[in-house]
């Protein structure tokens, strides 16, 4: 194993802990997102990722690739609202790039990730600034490649990820929306953490947990 390569229990135990954030966290997004959206987004991420968990522990798949498009799948068909696709779209994209393998190094981690990444781009249509989940995701995806291209280990570049989701989560607070329900607002968006921002902090925070062991 090593400092090297991400094994597929250290990968469910990434949605694991992703799960039970969210699950914590249920009332806190809810509430960011009656703030500035239609104050669902806590609900349904904890519909998903419980729908997610309960498939993955009834049938485990034996490869990333089948573990992520099972993800995928339950996400784009239980979470209502944009955040179901968009992370459905991350998570089909992650299992695609990185392929039929039981452990991934950190360049393919890097890989699958930005893969993910320009998935929820493509999908969603935002970008950085926008005061959407892409604030969080996108630093965090760039701070990952940088440590991994120095030889960071696969936890330490998780580690530098989650700072830099961090980071771009409470640079949405003086954004105003321009993308999704936020935008309707307009400028009364500002002041508000993006709740999709937040979320994604939160996977980022679950894998640098699962990685670090």
């Amino acid at each position: 194993m090593g400092d090297g390569t991400v094994s597929l229990p250290q990968l469910l135990d990434w949605l694991s802990r992703f799960s039970a954030l969210v699950t914590e966290n249920r009332t806190y997004l809810t509430e960011l997102d009656s703030a500035i959206g239609d104050a669902d987004h806590g609900v349904n991420m904890v519909r998903g990722m419980t729908a997610v968990m309960e498939k993955v522990g009834a049938a485990p798949p034996e490869a990333v690739d089948a573990l992520f498009k099972m993800v995928g799948m339950t996400m784009v068909s239980t979470v209502g609202g944009a955040s179901g696709p968009l992370y459905g779209t991350f998570f089909l994209r992650f299992g695609t790039t990185a392929g039929a393998v039981t452990e991934l190094d950190g360049a393919t981690l890097a890989a699958a990730l930005r893969a993910g990444f320009e998935g929820v781009i493509a999908r969603g249509k935002a970008e950085l600034n926008d005061k959407t989940m892409v604030d969080a995701m996108s630093p965090a995806v760039d701070a990952l490649d940088a440590a991994v291209a120095g030889g960071a280990s696969v936890s330490d570049a998780a580690a530098a990820a989650f700072s830099a989701a961090e980071a771009g989560r409470e640079a949405t607070i003086p954004l105003v929306a321009r993308k999704g329900r936020a935008s309707y607002l307009g400028e009364r968006s500002a002041g508000h953490l993006d709740p999709g921002a937040t979320s994604t902090a939160m996977l980022f925070e679950s894998l640098a947990g699962a990685l670090a062991g």
